[in-house]
């Protein structure tokens, strides 16, 4: 069982209310147990909303309390980004998903590299919230570039 970030399969749920489509995923996911998932919206966010990215750390910070999630104008969304890995980690364990194809540089999905904090399109490695929260969980982590 896969679960694959929703965006990627053609759902409209990225920040600016479009997607980010990839044909590999999407074909993956027509072939494979998967279930599509947004952390971001399982966190009450809305769509569309403004970017966020992670400030003072990554992923695994934000779970330690040590960094933020904030909006670009400002907006803590800490809270929410937290709520949505934990739902996305309970829907991992309901139905005993053993990787997840998420969006690269994400605040929720990234994996290896985010989005620096200063939305000047800066990477630095890390991951993001929901999947450094799957992958302490022992869930796989790949990226749709690993596709």
């Amino acid at each position: 069982m896969y679960l694959i970030s929703a965006c990627l399969c053609g759902l409209n749920c990225k920040y600016n209310g479009a997607s980010n489509f990839n044909p590999k995923v999407k074909a993956l996911f027509d072939k494979e147990n998967c279930i599509a998932i947004c952390p971001e919206h399982l966190g009450n966010l809305s769509i569309p909303r403004e970017p966020h990215e992670i400030v003072g750390g990554e992923g695994k910070d934000v779970l330690k309390g040590t960094a933020v999630v904030l909006s670009k104008k400002g907006c803590d969304n800490t809270k929410k980004f937290i709520d949505g890995a934990y739902r996305t980690l309970d829907i991992a364990k309901l139905f005993n998903a053993h990787t997840a194809i998420l969006k690269a540089r994400s605040p929720s999905c990234g994996w290896g590299h985010i989005y620096d904090g200063s939305y000047q399109g800066k990477l630095k490695p890390g991951n993001g919230v929901a999947a450094e929260l799957l992958n302490q969980n022992g869930i796989k982590i790949l990226s749709e570039d690993d596709i």
